[in-house]
């Protein structure tokens, strides 16, 4: 992979905040030309640092007011893959990881309510063969939502080391 540098942080750092703001303005906050930070963006598009610009949905505002985490165990680990490809028919199951622990995977499952819910488990991720078990974990608050945050590489071995020494210190302070 190519090496990212600072300024390329400093893109990311600021539209990560806000993907409508306009390069005009991230060029000026940067102090570099429109065209650049043009060029720069397709760049991270195509090398696969920046992964989508788009607007999140709130389920709720969709009348999905049940969020869930529904850990599945396997008959076999090598039926991930059709698992996944089961469950990728199933619209409110909005992520699934291949994990370690307890579950072979771990999804994450919008619904209605707890009747849409006993639902989708029963009758639609219960019954895809290879899935021997589930257990459902209900969120009641998501307290903590972010994106890994953006600086240099300098600055994370230095948190790392002043961490490691038993500094406090304050990350917000010196995020980009």
């Amino acid at each position: 992979m190519e090496k990212i540098d600072n300024l390329d942080r400093q893109i990311l750092g600021i539209i990560s905040q806000n993907a409508r703001i306009p390069f005009k303005d991230v060029a000026a906050e940067c102090g570099v030309s429109r065209a650049a930070i043009h060029q720069r963006v397709q760049r991270l598009i195509e090398l696969g640092v920046i992964i989508g610009s788009g607007y999140h949905v709130n389920p709720k505002s969709l009348g999905y007011r049940t969020c869930t985490y529904v850990g599945i165990k396997l008959e076999k680990g090598s039926m991930y893959k059709t698992v996944v490809s089961q469950l990728e028919n199933i619209p409110e199951v909005v992520e699934c990881h291949f994990t370690t622990g307890p579950y072979t995977m771990l999804t994450k499952v919008y619904a209605r309510d707890n009747e849409h819910l006993m639902d989708l488990l029963n009758n639609r991720m219960q019954e895809i063969p290879g899935v021997t078990a589930t257990e459902t974990l209900i969120s009641l608050e998501q307290s903590i939502k972010k994106e890994i945050p953006i600086c240099s590489r300098k600055i994370i071995n230095l948190f790392s080391d002043w961490y490691f020494a038993g500094l406090k210190f304050n990350i917000n302070t010196f995020l980009i």
